[in-house]
């Protein structure tokens, strides 16, 4: 029997900051599941600043939304019907059809959780592709060694809400984070692990850093790009290294921007920058469930989150994250 569904459409491609008209909510039907697929009622679904350059129409890593399409996203649901022996009903699993209430999708693309571990949404955060970034970053791409001072830029954001933690269990011998304004400056020390919290509101962030690691930074983690990569590229020592995970303050410009205008300490300092995306190092993915899981048990690592109600206020989330609204992990609960 085939199920009522609502579905996240893009309607017009954004110029500049996205407005709710580039988007719809439409009713959708969903049909029975074929062989070897399962219906999944989604129970919470993830909101990435990613999806923003998928909104345009350029060629990119992945594939940009099609207009009048349903968007996609992760989501962690609940199997209600199945045609998958290793699916039974009942089954939590994590997708990749997201933006929408009920998803159907072949067994192959659901990936079982186990939710008596970790609440279910955690596997859209700390457990899932959020934390592995954070990772991946610090352990790889960037990787820090014993005594080092790291700096990560969006310390309340998603990544950013993990990366102190994995970051000392690496070794760090002091973290430094940024965060838009006091009250989450204040919520990275005091909740995530941070050892000094810059307030980048506050203006002249270069100075902030400095006050804040005095000796320079050895390892940044950046999602910002910007004044905050320029102000990184100040602070490095000599063979300093930086993880580039993203450029937020970037992802609603209309115009090319251009890139920091001391650059070239990088030639002197000797330093790496290495873009990175965490598909290409999914091979981390079991050493760091391990991980997260021992500092989820002790309490370490904390699985925040900013929980939007209903798919009819999912649009808002997504704007709301853009413009940093959320403390850790943005999620619509269904």
């Amino acid at each position: 029997m085939s199920v009522a569904s609502r579905e996240v459409h893009l309607v017009a491609r954004p110029v500049g900051e996205p407005k709710p008209e580039d988007f719809a909510i439409l009713d959708a039907t969903v049909p029975d599941p074929g062989p070897g697929q399962v219906l999944v009622r989604n129970d919470w679904i993830s909101v990435d600043p990613y999806m923003r350059g998928r909104m345009n129409d350029v060629k990119s890593y992945v594939a940009p939304f099609g207009l009048g399409e349903v968007m996609t996203g992760g989501a962690v649901g609940t199997v209600i019907e199945s045609n998958a022996d290793e699916l039974p009903k009942g089954t939590a699993v994590r997708h990749f059809l997201g933006w929408r209430e009920h998803a159907v999708l072949d067994a192959s693309a659901a990936e079982v959780i186990d939710t008596d571990l970790a609440p279910a949404e955690a596997y859209l955060g700390v457990l899932g592709l959020t934390g592995l970034t954070a990772y991946a970053g610090l352990k790889r791409v960037a990787p820090v060694t014993e005594g080092e001072t790291v700096f990560v830029s969006g310390a309340a954001g998603a990544v950013g809400s993990v990366a102190a933690q994995v970051a000392r269990s690496l070794g760090a011998a002091r973290v430094v984070g940024s965060a838009g304004g006091p009250e989450k400056a204040r919520r990275i020390v005091e909740e995530f692990g941070y050892d000094a919290a810059i307030d980048y509101k506050a203006g002249d962030l270069a100075g902030q850093l400095a006050a804040a690691a005095p000796g320079g930074i050895d390892v940044y983690f950046d999602n910002v790009g910007g004044d905050h990569l320029r102000a990184a590229l100040d602070s490095l020592r000599v063979h300093g290294r930086v993880a580039m995970c993203g450029a937020i303050s970037q992802y609603n410009a209309t115009e090319p921007v251009p890139g920091p205008d001391n650059l070239f300490l990088a030639v002197g300092k000797r330093l790496t920058l290495r873009g990175f995306l965490v598909g290409d190092h999914l091979d981390l993915a079991p050493e760091y469930a391990r991980f997260a899981a021992a500092l989820l048990s002790d309490g370490r690592l904390r699985n925040e989150a900013t929980v939007v109600e209903g798919i009819d206020n999912a649009v808002e989330a997504f704007l709301g994250l853009l413009r940093g609204a959320n403390t850790g992990k943005m999620l619509v609960r269904l």
